[in-house]
């Protein structure tokens, strides 16, 4: 499913307009976005949680030419599913 896919059914189980629908998704987007922006935490009861993981500065060999290459440290964000999203895809 991509994001338009997602707008059509959010627009239809909310009974919403395409746009009204696709502007709600980019704004709860945008909202998860700033919060792990702003080093916050999203945690939705029952679907999961959006968290930003470090990752520490680390030397990496580049396999085409064996030179060493420092990687710098980052942060990157990460998703933990919940259980009840899990038992919806197990079941």
């Amino acid at each position: 499913m991509n994001k338009n896919e997602l707008v059509s059914v959010v627009a239809d189980k909310a009974k919403l307009t395409k746009s009204q629908a696709g502007d709600a998704v980019d704004a709860m987007l945008d909202a998860i976005a700033g919060a792990l922006k702003s080093g916050d935490d999203v945690r939705l009861l029952g679907f999961g949680n959006f968290a930003v993981a470090n990752r520490k500065a680390t030397t990496a060999r580049n396999p085409r030419t064996g030179a060493m290459v420092k990687v710098p440290a980052s942060k990157s964000p990460k998703f933990k599913p919940g259980k009840a999203l899990k038992d919806a895809v197990n079941s």
